[in-house]
């Protein structure tokens, strides 16, 4: 394609394609922009993806605050409770104690030398502390590859599932969160070898994570009502109670 044109006079005029360059490319980089801004949001909405992580709640110690500041995590925690059968209150002692409900905390960094930034101790990673084995076990059991570790949605229905997977395989019921927290921290196969019984610090965590996830219940006793059935279309048989 010619981009000037010669004319009888001799003079070499631009072609109207060449003068309009710019501002073709200026307007289809707003429209690609526009696209890959459409399409993030897009993705986000079908993952349940917030572009930036809630802080940690302010009072960690009483499950109606937490609930009061992140509303939409009792949505997740229930579903939870009625998909795998874990209480909510057990869920929630379990990430308490894993994470301090912070999305994105791995272990830390050994050093080399002393201070050359080495491996992490583990895989673990995200609200409940899930390991990379553990987890593509569990995002192949319940189908869903989008599954993210920093997403409390998935953290607490991880924790509903690897629990259920305890019940079923070692027989703890799930009334006992001191013992599904041991069979948590210590894998199946070490808690059915007892590997706990050497470690008095895991013991003691198991011990607090009973104790608040009693708590936690009581308390939710309390308040639970607020956040059944708050949205506006939640009403008659689409509140699920």
């Amino acid at each position: 394609m010619r981009f000037f044109d010669i004319q009888e006079s001799g003079h070499i005029s631009l072609h109207p394609n060449m003068t309009n360059q710019p501002l073709i490319n200026n307007r289809l980089f707003k429209r690609r922009a526009l696209q890959c801004l459409m399409l993030s949001g897009l993705f986000a909405f079908l993952t349940g993806c917030s572009l930036l992580p809630p802080d940690p709640p302010a009072n960690q110690n009483n499950i109606c605050s937490i609930f009061r500041e992140q509303p939409q995590w009792y949505d997740y925690a229930k579903a939870s409770e009625q998909t795998w059968g874990s209480p909510i209150a057990t869920q929630m002692a379990f990430i308490h104690s894993e994470s301090g409900f912070r999305s994105n905390i791995r272990p830390p960094r050994r050093k080399l030398l002393g201070f050359i930034p080495w491996s992490r101790s583990s895989s673990a990673y995200g609200y409940a502390q899930a390991q990379n084995p553990v987890w593509g076990e569990y995002m192949k059991d319940v189908g869903n590859p989008l599954a993210r570790r920093t997403h409390m949605k998935y953290a607490t229905d991880f924790i509903g599932w690897y629990n259920q997977r305890t019940q079923n395989r070692l027989n703890i019921t799930l009334d006992n969160p001191t013992h599904l927290y041991l069979a948590y921290h210590e894998g199946q196969t070490g808690y059915r070898l007892a590997s706990y019984r050497q470690k008095p610090r895991v013991i003691d965590t198991a011990r607090q994570v009973g104790e608040r996830s009693r708590l936690f219940s009581s308390q939710l006793s309390q308040c639970e009502q607020e956040f059944k059935c708050r949205r506006f279309y939640q009403i008659g048989p689409l509140c699920k109670k």
